[in-house]
């Protein structure tokens, strides 16, 4: 064998499940969700989190809007410890939040994880331990009754020190943990065990908590183990089934998603999916999720650049650029085509006032998560005609016509070429001013004067610089009357070959935008003009323009002799 072989690992076997009705069911609304950031997510850091670190993300928590919250795991060390202490003893648990701590199945953890919670008004206490075959058989070296005995062992310890605290509202929680690898009935077996102690039919709060501690398999096989153990589970009207997915294969959040579908009612997870390995199933991906499919997900995503600040300070862990609904570059269109479908999609949109979003490329609207539509498209040397011309109108008001895109967009996209890096939006401005807007030199226009005749316009054109001359030209209108001019001044074949003018806003003082394309003995130059007067930018861009055609045109023949 070489150390790449396929033929060391055995594929999972699927359970075999039959009549399975989890394929047609529709997620309607938002689990019971249960952040563990502060203590799965945390032991997973290189370098935990100090109490006062705990403290904001644990308030960012519950601004976020869950009602349940692992805080840590008390009976670990002397920080988890400190923090449910701190939390309680200063009064910051909120009257509709629910902490949660975890505790291994043995008497001394169980007996300080109730010290840590003394005087809280309602707390969650998660007892664990290991039940799959790899546990049993390398870690434990026990047979299933072994293992059923430490799971109903620390059931009673749990059931017996909350009866010392009785002011306190319990809920008593269990995690057969490694169950995505544990046998299902055995699975069942173990909880049911569990359950005859904690006597959920007779009112005591429990959660049957079952964890893909490993991603074993696809997340189809998850939803059979999930569906398999509700229906046979005993007690089910009595206690919520909750799912911890890992992300080993990429796709706990997905494992997650079927599993509700299969019969569960809780989600533990943790913000952006930090945990041990490949990390824990992401809350705000599967949140996300549910609120673009029109369900709520009952927490508030709507600053996702706060959230990360947040998170990342906390974490020392960073949000990657692709991740999805919160990455940088997620609402970012580079592609040509995309950026002209994005741009065309959003106007269709403005024009007809849709109820429900449905905007090409953009499966949510950025502005929902606090996102600046400025992010959407952006421009680099793989941009195209509609992205440039989108930004252009976006950022800064300018509507350019459709002809005029190709011309524009090579501009930027020679410069993104050269530079091979992205053009930032007040760039892309200034290479249009650059490019269009600015005015070559001795073809400022001073001023002028029109007369209506009996057979056209005619028109007095004063030029500055250098030139300082007058032109004089006749036609139908002050474009064929300057063309006139032009001609007969300086000899030159121009001919106007795309023409337009519109205003940047509404209103009496809304400025004009006129932009033209002209051939000046065989060379193409285009030209815009801003301005209030829109007679004075029509002017302008010509002049502009034919000034940029005729320089061409002199350095084509420079070149040619």
């Amino acid at each position: 064998m070489s150390e790449f072989d396929h033929r060391r690992y055995r594929p999972f076997e699927p359970i075999g499940l039959s009549g399975r009705t989890w394929p047609d069911q529709v997620i309607t609304r938002a689990p019971d969700w249960c952040s563990v950031d502060l203590r799965d997510g945390n032991q997973a850091l290189v370098q935990p989190m100090s109490v006062s670190t705990k403290l904001e993300l644990f308030e960012l928590l519950v601004e976020l809007g869950f009602k349940e919250i692992e805080i840590g795991f008390p009976s670990a060390s002397e920080t988890e410890f400190e923090f449910a202490r701190l939390l309680i003893d200063k009064g910051m648990i909120p009257e509709s939040v629910t902490i949660q701590v975890l505790t291994q199945a043995r008497e001394d953890l169980v007996a300080r994880t109730f010290e840590s919670l003394i005087g809280v008004e309602r707390a969650i206490v998660h007892v664990y331990n290991s039940t799959s075959a790899v546990q049993r058989e390398q870690v434990f070296r026990a047979t299933k009754d072994e293992i059923t005995k430490i799971a109903v062992n620390g059931a009673r310890w749990v059931s017996e020190y909350a009866d010392q605290y009785p002011d306190t509202d319990w809920t008593f929680e269990y995690s057969p943990e490694s169950f995505s690898g544990t046998e299902p009935e055995f699975a069942v077996e173990v909880c049911n065990a569990v359950l005859d102690v904690w006597k959920p039919e007779i009112g005591q709060p429990v959660v049957i908590n079952l964890p893909a501690t490993v991603e074993m398999a696809t997340p189809n096989v998850f939803a059979d183990q999930v569906e398999y153990f509700c229906r046979h589970v005993a007690h089910r009207e009595h206690i919520r089934v909750s799912l911890h997915t890992h992300n080993d294969r990429g796709c706990a959040i997905a494992a997650s998603e079927l599993g509700l579908m299969a019969g569960a009612d809780r989600i533990e997870g943790t913000l952006f999916g930090n945990g041990e390995r490949t990390g824990n199933m992401d809350i705000v991906t599967m949140a996300m999720n549910l609120y673009t499919q029109g369900v709520d997900p009952r927490l508030d995503l709507s600053d996702m650049a706060r959230i990360i600040r947040v998170y990342t300070r906390c974490t020392d862990m960073p949000v990657h650029a692709r991740h999805p609904w919160a990455g940088e570059l997620v609402y970012a269109a580079f592609s040509g085509s995309h950026q002209d479908a994005i741009r065309k999609s959003m106007a269709f949109h403005g024009e007809h006032g849709r109820e429900h979003w449905d905007v090409v490329y953009l499966p949510v609207d950025p502005e929902d998560l606090g996102r600046r539509y400025e992010e959407v498209v952006r421009i680099n040397s793989q941009s195209g005609k509609g992205g440039v011309a989108l930004v252009l109108e976006r950022d800064h008001g300018i509507k350019l016509p459709k002809w005029l895109h190709p011309v524009v967009s090579r501009v930027v996209q020679r410069q993104a070429e050269a530079s091979g890096s992205e053009v930032p939006s007040k760039q892309v401005r200034a290479l249009f001013e650059s490019a269009f807007v600015v005015v070559p030199d001795n073809w400022q226009l001073k001023a002028y004067s029109l007369q209506s005749e009996a057979h056209g316009t005619h028109g007095q054109f004063r030029l500055g610089g250098d030139l300082d001359v007058v032109l004089n030209g006749q036609g139908q209108g002050l474009i064929e009357a300057l063309v006139s001019g032009i001609r007969q001044r300086f000899a030159a074949d121009v001919s106007v070959m795309e023409f337009d003018e519109r205003a940047l806003s509404a209103g009496t003082d809304a400025k004009a935008l006129a932009s033209v394309i002209v051939d000046v003995d065989g060379e193409r130059a285009a030209a815009c003009c801003i301005d209030e007067d829109s007679s004075f930018a029509v002017l302008q861009a010509t002049l502009s323009a034919i000034g940029r055609g005729l320089a061409a045109a002199e350095e084509r023949m420079k070149r040619a002799v």
